[in-house]
């Protein structure tokens, strides 16, 4: 009696992503996203912008750590999306068992991404800035906020970790609170550990680093709590907890083209910095100063994501081939507006973001240019995001891993890396749009590919019963 009590409980809320009208769903469940990772831009935007009050050398190894930064999110994201597909392709398939399991790999895959960063964060940092520049005080400032960064990682994969069963169960604004305190903790923490007020001791770069991996502890611990607390559709348990190849082959299936999806973008930024530290070191300020604010356009993009990944992956799960092409096309034109809304503040104002920043008259001599040119790729690439979601929510994210690695590996990069040669700067930035182009042609081959193979047959099977 009591399992049919519970059954009955939890019917409404594992229905919803199959019933709630799509528009509705969509932006139910992806604003609280949108909002959060706002913030979380913020807070990004907020610790460079108090760093660069120390000074531009400070900026520019902040910047510099960008690629490692970039690896630790692609395991924590890429494990995320593997979780997050397989766990409402469950809860869709009515697999209760299976849910429950995956929630738990979840939590056991979180802590293994840890251990490789604590090993990275006590082995390679120095190594790795001093393939950057032999500048010491660079070299310097950058080991004291990278060490950090990595050996007290473990806030931020627990953050990926819980956020995600929320967001797989449909409880966005659970992660959003998450990540709100965890924003808010760091902006908090940020002056006052950078410039060591109140009695603190004055922390610079380190700082900035220990106020980031406090506001992840915070928001891993709330959302751990959310998920004991609110999240019913999913139970963690350990008691006789033994790892299962088979559920971590099907979250790697598709966390791995989403893992080194994102690698590559590692990779891109590593080898740009490489060109523009050839040109001054202003140049790769200006480059880490572009991605702060590009965060600003791109991360509602990733929250609507978050948002429509699950009822794509739910639906999928439901053979319901009309709400999953509702779905992607009202994505589409979300993106494409928020994208449009970034171009025109690119456009119009980049000397003044700048200028938050603190830029010296050169950095605002190379910066306002490239913020210009960089931003015509906006659009096309909220097609390419959320076409390559919509992949990875199907099970087919290795569309997605080579569109990444044709628009940054065979495309940007090389193209850069030309353009440098004709000694002005900004010709390198032209190198964006260039691989923005390249990837709208390859998404299509593919989308087409998707629909025929994946798509079409979910009629036929519908037509059978």
């Amino acid at each position: 009696m009591s399992e049919i009590q519970n059954s009955a409980h939890k019917e409404p809320e594992e229905n919803i992503m199959g019933t709630m009208p799509v528009n509705k769903l969509l932006l139910s469940l992806s604003l609280p996203m949108m909002a959060s990772m706002l913030v979380q831009a913020l807070y990004n935007v907020v610790d460079s912008i108090f760093v660069s009050r120390v000074s531009e050398d400070a900026l520019t190894a902040v910047s510099l750590a960008f690629p490692i930064q970039t690896l630790m999110i692609a395991l924590g994201v890429g494990t995320g999306v593997g979780v997050n597909a397989l766990l409402s392709r469950s809860l869709g398939e009515k697999n209760q068992k299976r849910a429950n399991h995956t929630a738990m790999h979840a939590v056991f895959l979180g802590i293994i991404n840890y251990l490789v960063f604590l090993i990275v964060g006590l082995t390679v940092v120095k190594p790795f800035f001093l393939s950057q520049t032999t500048d010491e005080i660079i070299v310097k400032y950058g080991i004291d906020y990278l060490s950090i960064i990595c050996c007290l990682s473990m806030g931020m994969y627990a953050q990926f970790t819980f956020e995600r069963l929320l967001q797989s169960t449909g409880k966005t604004f659970y992660a959003m609170i998450g990540q709100l305190i965890g924003a808010l903790t760091n902006i908090v923490l940020d002056p006052i550990l950078i410039f060591g007020l109140f009695g603190f001791p004055r922390m610079e770069v380190a700082g900035a680093a220990l106020a980031t991996v406090i506001g992840q502890i915070a928001a891993g611990i709330a959302a751990f709590i959310f998920n004991k607390k609110f999240n019913h559709e999913v139970q963690l348990s350990f008691k006789g907890f033994k790892p299962s190849a088979s559920i971590i082959r099907q979250i790697y299936v598709v966390g791995i083209p989403s893992i080194i999806m994102q690698s590559i973008g590692s990779v891109m930024v590593y080898g740009m910095n490489l060109i523009l530290m050839a040109f001054t070191s202003t140049a790769a300020a200006v480059f880490g100063v572009y991605f702060k604010l590009q965060s600003f356009i791109f991360m509602p993009i990733f929250g609507l994501n978050n948002g429509m990944v699950p009822i794509i992956a739910y639906n999928f799960g439901a053979r319901s081939k009309e709400r999953i092409l509702k779905t992607r096309s009202l994505s589409i034109r979300y993106a494409i507006l928020i994208m449009a809304a970034g171009v025109l503040i690119f456009q119009l104002i980049p000397d003044k973001l700048f200028l938050l920043f603190d830029a010296s008259e050169s950095m605002l001599e190379m910066g306002t240019p490239a913020l210009r040119i960089i931003s015509l790729a906006f659009i096309p690439a909220a097609y390419g995001i959320i076409s390559s979601s919509v992949f990875q929510a199907l099970g087919n994210g290795l569309y997605s891993m080579v569109i990444s690695i044709c628009r940054q590996l065979v495309v940007l990069l090389p193209s850069a890396w030309l353009l440098s040669f004709w000694g002005n700067v900004n010709y390198v930035w032209l190198a964006f749009p260039f691989a923005e182009i390249a990837s709208v042609t390859l998404t299509n081959i593919f989308m087409r590919r998707i629909k025929k193979k994946v798509l079409d047959p979910l009629d036929r099977v519908l037509d059978t019963v």
